[in-house]
């Protein structure tokens, strides 16, 4: 029995180590190749793997924007004011003397001239009272001879002679008064203008000073504009002005009148300026756009679509320094026109980034492509 179960136990014993043997076998493979991954020659691998990606970066193209050159030149700096325009006077003409209304010559937006009758007022009882006046001066120039006579030949003292003489002075006056008052019932137009408003009606009593009809002088026409506390050193008077109006006439005007004291409620200082006017074309009442030409300083002409918004909110232009990198300059406009915009806040010589810039930021280095100036505005 002990001679049969031998074999079989060797036999059982050979087969487990056989399988130990394979399973040994593959850890040990698996641990080799840990080991030859792990090691300085597998870093290199890895290094020289992402060395492409890093020059790739290196080699990335800069960003191209279009830039042009622009050089400071002398500009006139302008204001742009907004205001109205208004007649040199209105006025409100009023009766001298009582009486009946009963005509009014003119109507309602008619154009006058000097003396033009606005309204008649009744003439008899004025007509009866010079009557009056004139045979009171008859009597006394009949009084006055008669007593000269008898003067001369002494029946008549000189001293009445002279007391007829003061009589008869204030008869003439009289006649005079009664003259004036004749003719003041005619309420006539003191100036050269537009009749705007009939005040009296027929049939309505005037009193002395009571308006009948209101006038406006409209030549010269004056624009009103207001100047600020900044603005006003630089206004003279006679400075020539471009005026744009809302009906869309342009015009020509000079200032004439700069208030010496500012508005206490605005701070700002009211402007006159005089615009021909002969033919009352133009309309009071109306806006008016005014560009004041100032004091010539040193501006860029650029175009009106590279102005920008930096992250503060300020107005500005992108440009580019000595390194090519993008710098940003707040600007101030000072004069405008359909092409471009006049502003000052920039370096002398500048290259204007006029394509790209919405593209760029402030800081980057970007490859310039110039771009030949348009003619810039004299």
């Amino acid at each position: 029995m002990f001679y049969v179960d031998l074999p079989c136990k060797f036999e059982t014993t050979m087969k487990i180590n056989h399988s130990y043997i394979i399973a040994g076998l593959a850890v040990l493979i698996i641990g080799l190749w840990f080991v030859v991954n792990s090691g300085p020659g597998s870093a290199n691998a890895i290094g020289s793997g992402s060395a492409p990606s890093e020059d790739r970066a290196r080699e990335a193209p800069l960003p191209t924007v279009v830039v042009e050159r622009r050089v400071a030149q002398t500009h006139p700096q302008v204001l742009q004011l907004y205001g109205r325009t208004e007649p040199n006077r209105t006025v409100n003409v009023s009766a001298k003397v009582s009486g009946v209304v009963i005509s009014t010559p003119v109507s309602e937006g008619e154009r006058v001239k000097l003396a033009t009758p606005l309204c008649v007022q009744d003439v008899a009882a004025r007509e009866a009272v010079l009557a009056e006046a004139k045979a009171n001066l008859r009597s006394r120039e009949f009084d006055l001879q008669s007593t000269q006579t008898l003067v001369s030949k002494g029946y008549r003292s000189p001293i009445q002679l002279e007391n007829l003489k003061a009589q008869m002075d204030a008869a003439k006056a009289s006649v005079k008064r009664a003259q004036v008052e004749l003719d003041n019932i005619r309420v006539i137009s003191p100036v050269n203008g537009i009749m705007a408003l009939q005040m009296a009606e027929i049939g309505e009593f005037l009193s002395p000073g009571q308006p009948c009809a209101r006038v406006l002088e409209l030549d010269p026409l004056i624009v009103v504009a207001d100047l600020t506390e900044t603005q006003v050193r630089d206004v003279k008077l006679g400075h020539v002005t471009d005026i744009e109006l809302a009906t869309g006439e342009t015009v020509t005007g000079k200032v004439s009148f700069i208030d010496a004291q500012s508005d206490p409620a605005t701070r700002t200082f009211r402007t006159e300026i005089q615009v021909p006017n002969s033919d009352f074309a133009l309309k009071a009442g109306v806006t008016a756009t005014v560009r004041l030409k100032t004091r010539d300083i040193q501006a860029h002409y650029i175009p009106s679509k590279v102005l920008a918004l930096s992250d503060q909110g300020q107005v500005g232009v992108r440009y580019l320094d000595t390194d090519d990198t993008v710098r940003f300059s707040e600007v101030t406009p000072i004069d405008e026109d359909s092409d471009g915009i006049w502003v000052t806040g920039l370096p002398d010589d500048t290259r204007l980034i006029v394509q790209g810039q919405d593209f760029v930021s402030v800081g980057a280095r970007v490859a310039p492509k110039t771009s030949p100036p348009g003619e810039l505005a004299q």
